[in-house]
């Protein structure tokens, strides 16, 4: 049985945490490429300052989530909000994007609106380091692919990305997940579906231009193309992070990456 003193501890402890994390709201945006509002999740320190500029971190939700994913599946980032003074931003990216500017659904232009509209929506109404020095992205499984999509492409947006069991190459899956809706069958299509698997984007990078980490449970069934990707950016001489963990393609392997991706980009921040 607990004493008093051991009880009152605990609710000390608890007060603490309570007190101490990061604030947590729902706003709407809107997409002038899909001409639509589109909601995100944000999360911001306790003690948010206007006086003050924060960097930023983009978290992406996997295929069939949504924007509530992160804050909903990973409560501690209302306390890692606080411990980094980071600004959290979880957008939707619809059920299955994949975060592509799809040339077969105009009406599908996540690329744009993640990289381009949000990012501007975010700068002008939180207090943010407005620049690629305050800027990372990561994401789980679509939103890993995503992440590493986006940051590729758009060097001069996010300076630091990240993948948690990332689906870094799509050409093997070419039923699976809605893919080709966005972009065509693959047997008409591959040269479509190689140009926007990530694995093929390499040449895009250079030398210590992006910091780049890339995570992934060795049961994972993407471990094997992360794997590979790992080895490519080892032979082209590109700086990065590579861990590996037990377990799948499971949110508790997330939860656990999370902590690493985010000390990673502390130490970007910082530098």
């Amino acid at each position: 049985m607990r004493s008093i003193r051991e009880v009152i501890l605990a609710l000390f402890l608890l007060i603490c945490t309570l007190t101490y994390a990061g604030k947590l709201e729902t706003l709407t945006t809107h997409s002038a490429a899909m001409n639509k509002d589109i909601k995100a999740m944000v999360i911001t320190p306790d003690a948010y300052d206007t006086s003050k500029e924060y960097p930023a971190v983009y978290l992406l939700h996997g295929h069939s989530g949504n924007y509530t994913e992160w804050p909903k599946r990973a409560p501690q980032l209302l306390e890692l909000a606080d411990t980094y003074q980071m600004i959290f931003v979880s957008p939707d990216g619809n059920y299955n994007s994949w975060y592509f500017d799809s040339e077969v659904k105009p009406e599908s232009q996540y690329e744009t609106y993640v990289a381009e509209e949000l990012v501007a929506f975010i700068d002008n109404t939180y207090s943010t380091i407005k620049d690629r020095s305050g800027r990372a992205i990561t994401g789980l499984s679509m939103g890993g692919h995503g992440a590493l999509y986006l940051a590729f492409k758009h060097q001069d947006v996010f300076g630091a990305a990240g993948s948690m069991s990332g689906g870094v190459d799509i050409t093997p899956f070419p039923n699976n997940w809605e893919i080709s809706e966005y972009l065509g069958a693959y047997a008409t299509h591959q040269d479509r579906w190689e140009a926007n698997s990530v694995i093929n984007m390499t040449p895009l990078l250079t030398p210590n231009a992006l910091q780049l980490m890339i995570s992934c449970g060795t049961a994972d069934f993407f471990y094997d193309a992360n794997v590979k990707l790992h080895n490519k950016l080892e032979y082209m001489n590109i700086p990065h992070r590579f861990l590996t963990t037990p377990g799948g393609h499971t949110w508790d392997v997330w939860r656990d990456a999370i902590k690493y991706h985010l000390l990673f980009f502390d130490a970007y921040f910082k530098s």
